[in-house]
């Protein structure tokens, strides 16, 4: 069977976030998927299989990292999709499946691709006890956010304090149910993004997610409601980097970006 290495939310091979992709007939058992997702080691490794004509839904569509199975994944979501257009297994608008919900991704003429994701909600909540000293940085605000997600949305003071982070990692592995999300506004309004971000996700065996589209169906309503607008641009990394771009829909948003094949080759039984 094929697998490939897409990178997602950009149009560069070597930058964004690298997901793992598989086209399957049916799902195996969940120990070989766990297994694959292990050997693949990417934050994230997306198993997709067709579905039967007239339902709710195109693919079914499943995410793992190597140590566990998750709710919601954005990038790989968008390295599938990609992956379905250009080998022409999908046209236009691809829904799948997946354990959040039916999820849709749009492919554009420029080769962009939207996903409709549920918007998460935020809940103000204190800074838990060594928050700030496992960050290495000050805190200014914490939000909570919902199912799903259940990540940590930790405001910063500004964007060089977000790009200078070197957490305790093993220390912020118990502060939250997912991981911790960084963030602040950009330091340059006309700099080609609105907000920048990093993410954290040690319990999940990831020390840093370059690109995390989940993470911005948070940081989107959030930094939508500070700067007043809907439609925003993220910049997120730290040693690789990517853009989303976001637009709030009420109770969905909408993450767009591109993405690159950078490796394609056969999985052995």
């Amino acid at each position: 069977m094929r697998i490939r290495i897409v990178d997602a939310f950009t149009d560069r091979p070597f930058s964004g976030n690298p997901a793992g992709v598989l086209l399957l007939d049916a799902f195996p058992d969940d120990h070989w998927l766990q297994k694959v997702a292990a050997e693949v080691n990417l934050s994230e490794t997306a198993f997709a299989h067709p579905l039967p004509p007239g339902g709710d839904a195109d693919w079914a569509l499943r995410w793992f990292t190597p140590v566990a199975e998750v709710d919601m994944c954005g990038h790989a979501t968008l390295a599938t999709a990609h992956v379905l257009h250009t080998t022409g297994r999908a046209t236009g608008t691809v829904r799948f499946a997946a354990r959040c919900g039916v999820l849709s991704a749009t492919a554009a003429a420029d080769g962009s691709v939207t996903l409709d994701f549920p918007t998460s909600t935020l809940t103000p909540v204190p800074a838990p006890d060594g928050l700030a000293k496992a960050l290495g940085a000050d805190v200014v605000s914490v939000h909570d956010t919902a199912a799903h997600i259940g990540d940590l949305l930790v405001e910063l003071a500004d964007e060089r304090a977000v790009r200078s982070l070197a957490p305790d990692l093993a220390a912020l592995a118990g502060l939250s149910e997912r991981g911790v999300i960084a963030t602040a506004a950009a330091a340059e309004p006309d700099g080609g993004y609105d907000f920048v971000s990093r993410c954290f996700f040690p319990a999940l065996g990831i020390a840093e997610d370059p690109v995390t589209g989940s993470a911005h169906t948070a940081l989107a309503p959030f930094w939508s409601r500070r700067l007043g607008r809907d439609e925003l641009t993220g910049f997120q990394g730290g040693a690789r980097t990517g853009l989303v771009r976001t637009a709030l829909r009420g109770t969905r948003t909408l993450l767009t970006g591109h993405a690159v094949t950078v490796i394609e080759g056969d999985l052995l039984p």
